[in-house]
């Protein structure tokens, strides 16, 4: 997966891979006659005391030294860019295949995972990369010409190169070896630490007000040390790499030292040459330490990329149409036809065989205990999910075929959870109607009964919005939510309980102000608050999934029994009568 990834990614970077390349390729040439040079300066410079010689393949070495760097310089500044653009499009490409997935596809790979994936998983692949640029290109290069030059200097101690490499490649082997695993259960463990953690910001009021602190501490601590565990365990591995890499180093260095001095003792070879091969056998190492390194990046990477990969070879279970509608001839009207929805793997559907009629200028109230599908129901219409069985028509035509973008523009849903946005009111509105006039805005928020609140705070419309809406009251979030949908004048209202925070005399506020806007429009309202719905034109009783009761509010005081119990439940004797 890890290369499938980074050959698939770093396709359209060619022109600077290349680049890339040949400038390693020049730096470590020039690194590798750096120590030839040496060798020549000492043997034929300083033994026989010729300084112009001396001079001569100094200013050589300095020229080369100058090459030297700026090619790696240039190389590293390639690598650099290419690699910070090639996380960049792996980032995007998640964002984007997340943005098609639908609710059944986040909750399988839940919110932290994603967030994970999206950041850390991505970091790790991105800095496999840049190192793979900066040093594995040049580690063989170097490896290659060192063996080279050093043979070419003596080839009586290249019995030394053949012992050390394998010995450096067999303990790098075995200590890769043992870290896979480990890398593999940290990103599991990272992920967990992240769940927990998002859990305790998002509900520290719950853990506030029940006196969980200790528990939720100790929850955290729990994952916290087991990713600990496993970190420890790799990093133990980790941090023996590179003094078993510098044993072998000095061991090799003190063997060239040994035997290149027997060898310069009878003659055999040059001072120069054997400081030379010194220096060939030390980049020999240096490329294999630079291999090291990559070797112990590439576990985790390829973990991360297994990870990434799963994201972007996700298919989204609510798939655009290939031959969407893009024009209709009704408007305003939503059909459930013998709709039925189940979970994937769960005992029984949460729906069954509902049959749900509207049509511009009525309203629609669904009512029912909790479980019953009212939620998911409401999901069904903008293809949140898609229908097990059965179908949903809006404006005549099955949401399956229709356009996506034709499908959202006539909607306007409030979900059950209402959620802001970072920013400002505005921006929030905006996500409505993009080219909303401020007098829009204010006429939106009188609707949806929340402009006195807005216009109380110091900088009204522009006034910020915490993540999530965390500086606003349930109450309040929820009228902004509201808001948000009545900018858009949308011809179907979706409103999912979408007024349970607000009190009885809002809520009458509220409705009353909504009947002018939406008489042209389509509502259906799920609540649970009798008094929401008891007005409206149909209402449908869900109850194990299925539609036990349909009418108006006296039809059904008639008629349904499930309907009656809710009432009886919420008013007096004398408000049902």
């Amino acid at each position: 997966m890890l290369l499938r990834l980074i050959r698939t990614h770093l396709a359209p970077y060619k022109r600077p891979i290349a680049a890339i390349v040949a400038l390693q390729f020049l730096g470590t040439l020039a690194m590798l006659y750096l120590p030839s040079l040496n060798a020549q300066i000492i043997d034929q410079g300083v033994v026989l005391g010729d300084t112009a010689y001396i001079v001569e393949r100094g200013t050589v070495m300095l020229a080369v030294s100058i090459v030297q760097a700026l090619c790696a310089v240039a190389a590293v500044w390639f690598a650099a860019r290419t690699a910070m653009s090639f996380g960049r499009d792996i980032r995007a490409a998640i964002f984007h295949r997340v943005g098609t997935f639908s609710a059944r596809e986040v909750q399988h790979f839940g919110a932290p995972s994603l967030i994970t994936r999206e950041t850390n998983d991505v970091q790790q692949v991105q800095m496999l990369v840049l190192m793979g640029f900066t040093m594995f290109v040049s580690a063989p290069i170097m490896m290659v010409g060192a063996v080279v030059m050093a043979m070419r200097e003596d080839v009586g101690l290249s019995w030394l190169i053949v012992v050390v490499v394998p010995v450096l490649a067999l303990a790098v082997g075995l200590i890769v070896r043992q870290m896979v695993p480990s890398f593999r259960v940290m990103q599991v463990r990272i992920d967990e630490v992240n769940r927990v953690l998002r859990e305790q910001v998002t509900g520290v009021r719950v853990v506030r007000a029940f006196v969980r602190e200790e528990h939720e501490t100790r929850r955290f601590a729990q994952a916290n040390d087991e990713l600990t565990v496993v970190a420890i365990r790799a990093g133990r591995w980790q941090a023996g790499m590179f003094p078993v890499v510098m044993l072998v180093a000095n061991v090799a260095s003190v063997a060239v030292l040994w035997f290149g001095g027997h060898r310069v003792e009878s003659g055999a070879m040059e001072v120069g040459a054997l400081t030379a091969y010194l220096t060939y056998l030390m980049q020999i190492i240096m490329s294999v330490m630079m291999g090291t390194f990559m070797m112990m990046m590439i576990p985790r990477a390829a973990v991360c990329a297994d990870r990434i990969v799963e994201v972007l070879d996700t298919e989204s279970s609510v798939v655009p149409p290939a031959d969407p509608v893009t024009e209709v001839t009704e408007h305003g009207t939503l059909v459930l036809d013998g709709v039925t929805f189940a979970y994937p793997g769960a005992e029984s559907p949460v729906l069954r065989g509902v049959d749900l009629s509207a049509r511009a200028g009525q309203t629609v109230a669904i009512i029912g205990s909790t479980g019953a599908g009212k939620s998911t129901l409401l999901n069904l219409v903008p293809r949140l999910f898609d229908a097990t069985s059965g179908a949903v028509r809006v404006d005549g035509v099955d949401v399956r075929d229709l356009s996506p973008q034709l499908l959202w523009s006539r909607l306007g849903l409030v979900p059950q959870k209402a959620f802001l946005f970072s920013g400002t009111v505005a921006d929030n509105l905006r996500h409505g109607r993009t080219d909303a006039t401020e007098e829009e805005m204010w006429d939106a928020l009188e609707i949806a009964q929340a402009r006195d609140f807005v216009a109380a705070m110091p900088d009204g419309l522009e006034s910020s919005v915490s993540q999530g809406g965390s500086n606003f009251s349930g109450g309040q979030r929820q009228r902004l939510a509201i808001a948000r949908a009545v900018i858009r004048r949308p011809e179907i209202y979706l409103f999912d309980d979408s007024f349970s925070a607000l009190d009885l005399t809002t809520d009458a506020r509220l409705r009353a102000a909504l009947a002018p806007v939406t008489r042209d429009s389509t509502v259906v309202i799920v609540a649970q608050r009798v008094s929401t719905i008891r007005d409206a034109d149909l209402i449908v009783v869900l109850e194990d999934g299925a539609v036990v009761g349909r009418g108006t509010h006296d039809e059904l005081l008639a008629t349904c029994g499930t309907y009656r119990e809710i009432v009886e439940s919420q008013l007096t004797v004398g408000e049902v009568a």
